[in-house]
């Protein structure tokens, strides 16, 4: 792991008013890698070998999603999944929305990529980008 990486999270980190703690780092380099929306089991499974406890896990997980530095999301299956927020590159410094697909036969979710909505007539938390937009259907790899 690189010094740069580690200032460069221990940077955000206090951005938000949260310590730059070993747990929190490892979560945002995890969900950096993994560029996917991710469950706190999944995540507590990949940080186990390296001694962090789901409770530490989960409880960093909500930290950082209530910063604003992890969006967390429910697919429709009353699981939240979390990744890192994305910047809105037309506002910066304001999250963006995007769309996921979900798989109706395996279950895994992907970030989609970024796709421009219409504003006319539409309510105001489209336009604030306060939605969210899910697409189901078949993975290649089920199909």
């Amino acid at each position: 792991m690189a010094v740069s990486e580690n200032a460069s999270w221990d940077d955000r980190l206090r951005a938000t008013g949260l310590r730059a703690t070993a747990p929190r780092r490892a979560v945002l380099r995890l969900l950096a890698a993994w560029a996917r929306p991710a469950t706190h089991a999944e995540v507590a499974a990949a940080l186990a070998p390296d001694s962090w406890d789901r409770a530490t896990v989960y409880r960093n997980l909500c930290d950082l999603a209530e910063v604003g530095l992890l969006s967390r999301a429910d697919m429709g299956d009353h699981v939240w999944r979390f990744e890192l927020t994305r910047e809105d590159a037309s506002t910066p410094g304001h999250p963006s929305a995007h769309p996921h697909f979900v798989c109706s036969t395996c279950g895994v979710v992907s970030c989609m990529p970024d796709l421009p909505l219409p504003v006319e007539h539409v309510p105001a938390a489209v336009r604030a980008g306060r939605v969210e937009v899910r697409v189901h259907g078949v993975c290649d790899g089920c199909a």
